[in-house]
């Protein structure tokens, strides 16, 4: 049985309204999927729980940090499908600071038990060693990596694009760990272009992304990282609360907030030729707003709108 098959919404393209432009601009509506398992990370989950089942495993073992969308989607996920759910989480001190993350505290709620690790030994998880003491310590379980990226998690997001989406000339995606982009890479029709917006510093995605992507119709525009993974300003939140008063469409503020700032700002800068469908894939993260605006409250900024 896949993940939420008989209850899940779907998503749909919504139509962005354009002033004095030849652009015709779309999102589609992959936030709408799931409350807790919304966009990419119901896409990446999808074939994973099905896997997990397939195997028998009764429990599902993760990896991330304090405001993961991902260990909230697996622990949600679990919850819906009857698996134990493990986090094994970035950061020693976060054990004590539960009462004041909204993330954890709802993955808790949904019955997953977490590991508090430090960041020494979390940039070990990978290896051999430290899986090898996790299922020492937790017993058989099914493995999603961080961010959930992995060969099942691609064909999840190879679904993102259906045939009501050919006619589009750019589709455009946030990116951090590269499965979501690459799924859509590899649904692309002939003539599109698939534009990734990274939410991360640095060069390295463009390797990760060619691991699982077949075709080579996509680009990354490294502009638009508001300074890196978590980062934000005034101008982001700005634009992001401005798109929600104006269009009803909430976006948070580590992936798709800045991918559809980067595309109106391209379209400002006449980036795009003239009578371009560009269509942009809203992958859901807005549980994240809550924790994102104790950051902001805290420093006395401007917090992010959204219906409660």
């Amino acid at each position: 049985m896949y993940l939420c098959q008989n209850s899940c919404l779907e998503s749909f393209n919504q139509k962005i309204a354009l002033k004095n432009s030849a652009i015709a601009l779309y999102i589609k509506r992959e936030d709408q999927l799931h409350p807790y398992v919304s966009g990419n990370k119901f896409r990446k989950l999808k074939y994973n729980v099905a896997q997990a089942q397939k195997e028998k495993k009764d429990t599902l073992l993760t990896f991330g940090g304090a405001f993961s969308n991902h260990i909230l989607a697996v622990a949600a996920a679990g919850k819906e499908q009857g698996f134990k759910t493990i986090g094994i989480i970035r950061g020693e001190e976060l054990n004590d600071k539960m009462a004041e993350n909204p993330t954890l505290q709802k993955a808790q709620e949904f019955g997953m038990v977490f590991d508090f690790v430090s960041r020494e030994a979390y940039r070990h998880k990978n290896s051999d060693a430290f899986l090898e003491q996790l299922n020492e310590k937790y017993g058989d379980f099914y493995l999603m990596p961080e961010g959930g990226t992995n060969d099942l998690a691609i064909k999840g997001c190879e679904e993102i694009l259906t045939s009501d989406d050919a006619d589009f000339d750019y589709i455009c995606c946030a990116v951090g760990t590269g499965g979501t982009i690459s799924g859509i890479i590899n649904c692309s029709k002939n003539g599109q272009q698939v534009l990734g917006f990274p939410a991360l510093k640095g060069d390295f995605l463009s390797e990760d992304i060619r691991k699982f992507a077949k075709n080579d119709n996509w680009k990354l525009i490294a502009d638009y990282h508001f300074g890196g993974y978590g980062k934000v300003s005034a101008e982001l939140i700005f634009f992001i609360n401005k798109f929600y008063q104006q269009y009803n469409i909430p976006l948070d503020p580590i992936y798709t907030g800045k991918m559809v700032f980067g595309v109106f700002d391209l379209i400002e800068k006449n980036w795009f030729p003239e009578n371009s469908k560009i269509l942009l894939i809203h992958t859901g993260g807005l549980q994240g707003i809550a924790g994102m605006n104790q950051v902001l409250r805290q420093k006395k900024q401007t917090e992010i709108l959204i219906n409660d």
